[in-house]
Order: C-alpha cells, then structure tokens, then sequence
C-alpha cells in the first residue's frame, strides 16, 4: 500500500515493496530499506495484507496498525541509535 503525505510542500511516503524470508525491503522518501526478522519480528508471522498495510502518521512515525507496531522513522534510517532489545 503506498502512502503519501504533504508536508510543508514536501511529499513524503512510505510503502513495503516486498516481503522475502529473511524480511521486509521498505521505500521511504524515495530510499530502500531492509528490515529483516532479527531486528524486526513483528512481520516475520504477520500475514501479507497486514505488512503491507503501512501508513505515515506522520514524517517521523510509521504505523502497522493490526499489528500494533510503530517505528519511528528516525529508528530506521539510523539503526545504530537505537538498540533493539527482545525478552
């Protein structure tokens, strides 16, 4: 699902281009990313409409709303400032 949102005369969006094994490949103001399981195991069981079903509240929060996961945008395009740890 591609999202868009207008901000400040800049469009922004975000859309999940494509779900593999090993994770999901995210566009996002016109950048790829990868997001694979380890870092991110919220989308390894979710089924394909939930994953796709992506949406930018904002320029700083992606939101899977069934799934109950929001990232901060920030988070992924500097991972290295956010530590995931799972318990």
């Amino acid at each position: 699902m591609n999202n868009l949102l207008k901000t400040d005369g800049l469009t922004t969006s975000a859309e999940v281009m494509l779900i593999t094994k090993s994770g999901i490949l995210l566009y996002l103001n016109g950048k790829e990313y990868f997001l694979g399981y380890e870092g991110y195991p919220w989308f390894r069981t979710a089924r394909v409409n939930e994953v796709m079903d992506v949406k930018l509240d904002d320029c700083n929060v992606l939101r899977w709303e069934s799934l109950n996961v929001d990232l901060e945008v920030d988070s992924i395009i500097h991972p290295e400032k956010y530590p995931l740890i799972f318990s």
